[in-house]
């Protein structure tokens, strides 16, 4: 076999390439079982990676195996360059076992007549891989992970990473989902399944966590939505990439060499939707809390007490308060300042979110401070760094120190200002609002909620509410909390109301909606919109216009009702 390597010039020593497999055979065996024996070696000599097969006239009883009565026919010896150990001849190695595992498969190969016949049976495999047999591949001997998470850290977590389950599932590809949602880590993966696995897919709208375990796999990033939409294209873009991947690649999967893939514009939509995510608890607690000890106060005749600063009411009163006037800036900064340049940039951006609320550039001027904060220490990152004992100073005195003095002047005396006056205006023009201008606001903010239920779209509309409740205004949050209803609810109508439209399991999930849609969660309605998208989308539109515009119209902004409603954002 070495001989006809060599003959074919796949080789430049026969007796170099004889010691390379006589080394690997003293390392363990390569005889398999059911008649196999994948012999191989790995050396300097061999010019391209390459294998002969051998198919004995009778069996070889002798050759040492794994299974001790082994009768070796057939015999499969590979060629490596030792450049490509490791990579190559696993590839092969990893292919060979699994369609050899295959009984009917194995047996057209040992009643093979002629090497062309051979050859032939032998071509899916050495050349392209085809899509056809990868799902085999995979499933038998190979692995997937995957980490999904959205900006609230509800819904679509948990919805990508059951649309990746299932058509993993009827593929017959192994798959670990962890989610990073909102009540943390979930299914964290294991490190022997990061071992194991040949690739990563990262569905996300915001900063993933840990991303250095998965050094050295291939990666596909997608935004959150895409496995929602079609999960087997995402896992056809998976096994594409590993098939086509190498370890020198790639050298690690990190928070680095993610954001070298990502554009600008993507890393700044991501960087606002982690800060949101980060500013949505606080909004939570915050109101919650003002508005109980309102109720308390009202509920029990206690007005005097809460109108006093010093007494226990007015004390929690303006706790919540503070959370909601005072905390969530600097956090929406910090954190979107964290997104883009990890912890390095957490002093930066809480001290950019603080200089915005000193100048009340309010929800504009954080957003404006986070992304200061994180390009600033990226770049400081990137060009000021040093190894050894040195490396800490820069960490925990340059950076921070630096940073957070560059980021505070640039807020308190430079861009800051304008972003002040602008939040000024818009302070001003929110609260000028009224019959036509109104409506037509709400009806706005309506359409653009329902129009990709959690989307891009949807999630502007939900930054531009929250920068109306930090002014202080909350009409806009209120026509988002009440049109973020309109399609779980419009589901769940239809449903009941006219059965014969839909099928039983259609019927199942529509009489769910309405829980969902109580929490503020759009969700439920995507199967829906993906079914029929002109008519189900079209509605919710039509139906979220006219809910946004009463409620814009009539001015209802209670506050109590706006905050219970923020439980959940999308």
């Amino acid at each position: 076999m070495t001989e006809k390597l060599y003959q074919a010039g796949k080789i430049a020593s026969k007796e170099a390439f004889l010691n390379a497999i006589y080394e690997r055979e003293s390392e363990s065996v390569t005889g398999l079982e059911n008649g196999i024996a994948i012999p191989h070696g790995k050396s300097d000599t061999v010019k391209k990676a390459a294998f002969t097969v051998l198919k004995t006239n009778t069996p070889i009883t002798d050759y040492e195996s794994l299974q001790p009565d082994n009768q070796v026919r057939l015999i499969f010896l590979l060629a490596i360059p030792t450049a490509e150990a490791g990579t190559t001849h696993l590839d092969i190695l990893s292919e060979l076992a699994t369609r050899l595992a295959d009984a009917d498969y194995r047996n057209q190969l040992m009643g093979a007549n002629t090497a062309a016949d051979l050859l032939q049976l032998l071509g899916p495999l050495v050349g392209t891989k085809s899509t056809d047999n990868v799902n085999e591949v995979l499933s038998a001997n190979q692995s997937l992970v995957a980490i999904t998470a959205c900006a609230a850290g509800i819904a679509h977590t948990y919805m990508a990473a059951e649309s990746l389950n299932k058509a993993a599932a009827a593929r017959q590809i192994e798959i670990h989902v962890e989610k990073q949602g909102a009540k943390g880590v979930e299914d964290r993966i294991t490190a022997a399944q990061i071992k194991r696995a040949s690739g990563v897919i990262l569905a996300h709208d915001v900063r993933l966590k840990d991303l250095e375990r998965f050094k050295g796999l291939s990666v596909v990033d997608v935004p959150v939505a895409e496995p929602i939409r079609d999960a087997d294209a995402v896992l056809d873009k998976m096994i594409s990439k590993s098939q086509a991947y190498r370890p020198e690649d790639q050298s690690a999967v990190d928070d680095d060499s993610v954001d070298d893939q990502t554009n600008v514009w993507t890393e700044i939509k991501d960087s606002v939707l982690t800060g949101i995510s980060y500013i949505i608890p606080i909004i939570i607690a915050g109101g919650m809390i003002s508005a109980i000890a309102v109720m308390i106060a009202q509920g029990f005749g206690l007005q005097s007490m809460i109108n006093d600063p010093k007494s226990w009411l007015a004390i929690l009163k303006t706790l919540g308060g503070n959370m909601l006037g005072t905390l969530m800036v600097p956090v929406l900064s910090a954190y979107m300042a964290y997104s883009i340049a990890d912890k390095p940039a957490l002093g930066p951006g809480f001290a950019g979110g603080l200089a915005a609320n000193t100048i009340a550039s309010g929800f504009l001027g954080g957003m404006l401070a986070g992304l200061l904060a994180g390009y600033l220490m990226k770049w400081m990152k990137k060009h000021i760094h040093s190894e050894g004992a040195f490396s800490g100073v820069i960490t925990f005195w340059v950076y921070p120190v630096i940073g957070t003095l560059i980021v505070a002047v640039l807020m308190l005396f430079v861009v800051g200002q304008p972003v002040a006056w602008l939040n000024q205006a818009l302070i001003n023009w929110l609260n000028g609002l009224a019959g036509a201008n109104a409506l037509l606001l709400g009806a706005v903010i309506g359409g653009m909620v329902s129009f990709d239920l959690g989307g891009p779209v949807n999630k502007a509309a939900y930054a531009f509410c929250l920068g109306a409740m930090a002014n202080g205004n909350f009409v806009p949050y209120c026509v988002f909390a009440s049109v973020k209803m309109v399609s779980a609810f419009s589901i769940s109508a239809a449903c009941l109301l006219r059965k014969d439209l839909f099928t039983d399991e259609e019927r199942q999930v529509g009489n769910q909606t309405w829980i969902l849609g109580l929490a503020g969660i759009t969700e439920g309605a995507i199967p829906f919109a993906m079914a029929d998208p002109i008519r189900a989308i079209g509605s919710f539109i039509v139906g979220s216009v006219v809910t946004g515009g009463i409620v814009a119209y009539y001015a209802v902004g209670l506050m109590f009702r706006v905050l219970v409603s923020s439980q959940c954002s999308y």
